[in-house]
């Protein structure tokens, strides 16, 4: 049975978490799910707090629609990247090699998986996957130019 291992350092401006699974796929993916569910629930927090100075008051009520939807776009988008990495990550290893091609196909799967979950029709389920399989893909090339 595999055991888990907890890290981590900050050193400004960058904050890295290592979370030990004992499988490399299974490292990715919650490393994955972590990072983009934590961009996503700061997101929600400052979206929300600009809502409340915008208002000019908060609200035990405000407070707590802010927390719910912290978790339900943290958990979704923490799942999405979760998926995306895991499908890549098993893409290179069927393959074995490492390149856009890879980023490509996870995207595309993912979008598709994501979408089907969410109970879409086949054109949307298609739509979505050729639109993951195409950011996943410029976002790799972007990392090339830099």
């Amino acid at each position: 049975m595999p055991r888990s291992r907890f890290s981590g350092s900050l050193s400004t401006p960058k904050v890295d978490v290592a979370i030990d699974m004992g499988n490399p796929l299974l490292n990715l993916t919650v490393d994955g799910f972590l990072k983009i569910g934590t961009v996503a629930a700061t997101r929600v927090v400052a979206e929300d707090a600009y809502h409340v100075l915008r208002k000019g008051s908060i609200s035990r009520n405000s407070m707590e629609h802010t927390l719910k939807k912290m978790c339900k776009e943290g958990a979704y988008w923490g799942t999405v990247a979760g998926v995306y990495v895991g499908m890549e990550y098993g893409v290179e290893r069927i393959r074995g090699t490492s390149d856009w091609k890879n980023a490509m196909i996870g995207g595309a799967v993912t979008g598709a998986l994501i979408s089907a979950a969410s109970n879409n029709g086949r054109d949307k389920v298609v739509t979505d996957a050729i639109t993951g399989g195409a950011i996943a893909t410029a976002a790799v090339f972007l990392n090339y130019l830099t």
